[in-house]
């Protein structure tokens, strides 16, 4: 979370013409309730289910930039549904930027609590592993919204050769 997936996938999608779908916005769709409201009255558990079920759909599109939530790689079949048809990237920044980038968004279920720079740091230790399956990573800690674009692309064409 705060690593710029919605803000470049957005950018990127308008930039080269492709459909845009944030599979955490569809999530929210699907439920007909907020994201918090999911983890609140169902559980972490129903919402993974949710996103998976979005996943699969949304990696069966061709030719879309696909946003998801930074927990989607926590299942398997997450990594390799979007594999299938796609390239993965690893959006990274430290724990003290991604706070700054999301400290006023209630909407974050993960970051209720005390310490959330702390939160964040054990979320992504824990993650870490799983994000380095991506094909490609970019440290967006002090890229501008256009510079993250111009280095995805780079990356992106890159693979096309």
């Amino acid at each position: 979370m705060g690593s710029g997936k919605s803000t470049l996938g957005k950018h990127i999608a308008q930039k080269t013409g492709k459909e845009f779908l944030d599979t955490d916005e569809l999530i929210v769709q699907k439920a007909g309730k907020p994201i918090s409201k999911i983890f609140e009255e169902d559980g972490e558990m129903v919402f993974r289910d949710l996103e998976a079920e979005i996943i699969e759909e949304a990696s069966n599109k061709h030719d879309c930039v696909i946003s998801t939530g930074g927990g989607a790689v926590l299942r398997d079949e997450n990594i390799e549904n979007l594999k299938k048809s796609g390239i993965l990237f690893f959006l990274k920044a430290s724990p003290e930027t991604l706070y700054e980038r999301v400290k006023d968004d209630d909407s974050r279920p993960l970051l209720k609590g005390d310490n959330p720079v702390g939160i964040l740091r054990r979320i992504l230790t824990a993650r870490t592993p799983y994000y380095e399956r991506a094909d490609f990573r970019v440290n967006t800690e002090n890229l501008s919204v256009e510079q993250g674009c111009e280095e995805i692309l780079r990356l992106y064409h890159g693979n096309d050769n």
